[in-house]
């Protein structure tokens, strides 16, 4: 069966009903917002398990920092814990369970450090 180009479309499972004589609406995507995280001033550490393949990263949120000055804090707490970690989005992970280590160095840079979930 071929298609031919003047057919009229009666339902489409996309935009449901569609009226006849107008055009097709178009669908307009807009960019995914990133939920900014609580602005109270307090720095939280949570662990995380879940779809990483059963190894441990602890992530750091709430930090008033950006760009650079962030990357550098990832880098020196790194360097404390001797271990791996990333900045993604304005959070900074870091591989290992090492929670005791980066509240205590937090807290000794003047942050004041929770610490959040299990």
């Amino acid at each position: 069966m071929k298609r031919r180009d003047e057919s009229t479309l009666v339902y489409s499972s996309e935009t449901g009903r569609v009226n006849l004589g107008t055009a097709k609406p178009q669908r307009t995507q807009t960019p995914k917002q990133v939920p900014a995280p609580p602005a109270d001033g307090t720095v939280r550490l949570r662990r995380e398990v879940k779809g990483r393949g059963g190894g441990t990263v602890i992530v750091i949120t709430g930090v008033p920092l950006t760009g650079e000055a962030l990357k550098e804090l990832a880098g020196a707490l790194k360097k404390r814990c001797g271990c791996g970690g990333t900045v993604k989005e304005g959070v900074i992970e870091i591989q290992g369970d090492h929670r005791d280590t980066l509240l205590r160095e937090l807290e000794s840079r003047g942050y004041r450090v929770k610490l959040a979930g299990g």
